[in-house]
């Protein structure tokens, strides 16, 4: 661990990003590290401090096993606001730094001057929000339910959630209880956009919330089948490789160019679904480099916020898994949109066909008919343990707002979780019938109370 980590963190910032291993010697042998947890910690804080632009969502730090020894990796993208400079020396030559073949190097004044003209200004986090009277209850809840501290006066200002001017920006706008944003998933009859059989729209919330629609909504139409064998193997099959569907989905919502307006869309076919972001590849990676798993994140707030919520991986490693399942010609790159067209698996539609005898259209199709409307609508799913009671999800959010709030009514209940009224209603039945919620005080001056048996 040596003092000027900073620097050569800066330096991959600045070129193609890399990889940076504490407690491996020059010639790959392991020396290993003892305290690797206070270890981590401090260069996390490091990075995080001393280096500017901010670096949120465009770096990870693990530890790692080998051969009974640890050592930490540090995994870091290229930078969309270059330069990138340490702090205390600012944009000098003494301040920035670039990757030349092994070696971090000092910039030239010349190369600052013309990297700074081209900086990428229009970045998530410098556009303002459209409305600045947002609200984060869902925001707070997904990251309670992940054991982070949601309550602090901080907890906003730590995600990137505000300008240099301290009003809300569009990452804000993204992550709020109510906004513009919309997520498609449509399904069509038959192999062509011709006849649309079916539209759903997720959105107008927070954009995690939005995420899990998605993957709930597409996990129903990818069905499992299952295959016995003559030697009576038993082998299930899915009509798209699971990890690779879903790393494209959250690839496709994470690195979205949200700031012309455009969202990313889902289309369901007879053979195939696709899988469609707008803004092309970020400025300054090329197509091959892109194969290759190199990280340059568009949004790297977004990055950092899905990454909390155990969305995302290491940086990089979601094209290696998707090519893994893969090849390249199921992607589509131009100027403006990347999609990745995933076809069904045959031997799987085979046995759909058998098992209906209605083919594909009424394997699979009828199949994402039945939607997904006991999946995510709460905007809960996956972020909380179902074992201790059988809730729905519905009742599952409510319950988080009473405990942030318990005065709240009914219809503040029903605004701030984006439910109707008579959903709100009958989840609020469901917990009191459960013993979850009680009311306390009078029906116009009392609150609602979560008794601690969930």
């Amino acid at each position: 661990m040596t003092e000027d980590i900073e620097k050569e963190v800066v330096a991959f910032l600045n070129s193609l990003g890399g990889e940076l291993l504490i407690g491996v010697n020059d010639d790959g042998t392991i020396n290993g590290i003892q305290d690797f947890d206070r270890l981590s910690l401090s260069i996390i804080d490091r990075i995080k401090n001393n280096i500017l632009p901010a670096t949120l969502g465009l770096f990870n730090v693990e530890v790692k096993q080998d051969s009974g020894k640890s050592y930490i990796r540090i995994t870091i993208a290229q930078g969309l606001e270059k330069p990138y400079y340490l702090k205390k020396y600012g944009m000098s030559e003494k301040g920035c730094y670039i990757r030349v073949g092994s070696q971090s190097s000092p910039m030239t004044q010349k190369l600052i001057t013309e990297l700074n003209s081209h900086r990428v200004a229009h970045t998530l986090s410098n556009v303002i929000s459209p409305d600045q009277h947002l609200t984060f209850t869902h925001l707070k809840i997904f990251y309670s339910e992940k054991g982070f501290d949601a309550s602090s006066d901080y907890f906003l200002r730590n995600l990137g959630l505000y300008t240099e001017d301290d009003r809300f920006n569009y990452v804000a706008y993204l992550m709020a209880d109510s906004n513009g944003n919309s997520v498609k998933v449509a399904r069509f009859r038959g192999t062509e956009k011709l006849e649309i059989l079916e539209r759903n729209e997720f959105g107008r919330g927070c954009l995690i919330r939005s995420a899990y629609q998605v993957l709930d909504k597409l996990e129903v139409v990818n069905s499992t089948v299952v295959r016995v064998g003559g030697d009576a193997a038993r082998r299930e099959l899915r009509l798209i490789d699971k990890d690779a569907l879903r790393e494209a989905v959250l690839n496709a919502i994470i690195h979205n160019d949200y700031i012309n307006g455009s969202y990313p869309v889902f289309e369901i076919y007879d053979n195939r679904i696709e899988v469609i972001s707008t803004g092309g590849l970020p400025v300054g990676l090329t197509e091959d480099e892109f194969f290759k798993g190199r990280s340059h994140p568009r949004n790297r707030e977004l990055m950092r916020i899905f990454s909390d919520m155990d969305l995302c991986e290491q940086l990089g490693s979601g094209i290696k898994k998707i090519l893994k399942a893969y090849s390249k010609d199921i992607f589509d790159i131009s100027e403006h949109f990347i999609s990745v067209r995933f076809p069904f698996n045959k031997e799987a539609v085979n046995i759909l066909d058998e098992q209906t005898n209605g083919g594909v259209s009424g394997g699979v199709s009828g199949g994402v008919s039945g939607g997904v409307s006991g999946g995510v609508s709460g905007g809960v799913s996956g972020g909380v343990d179902k074992s201790d009671m059988n809730l729905s999800n519905n009742a599952r959010l409510v319950l988080q707002i009473i405990k942030q709030d318990g005065t709240l009514t009914q219809k503040e209940i029903a605004e701030q979780s984006l439910l109707s009224t008579r959903s709100v209603q009958r989840a609020m039945k469901e917990l009191r019938d459960n013993g979850v919620i009680a009311r306390e005080g009078s029906d116009k001056n009392g609150r609602y109370i979560a008794t601690g048996m969930l």
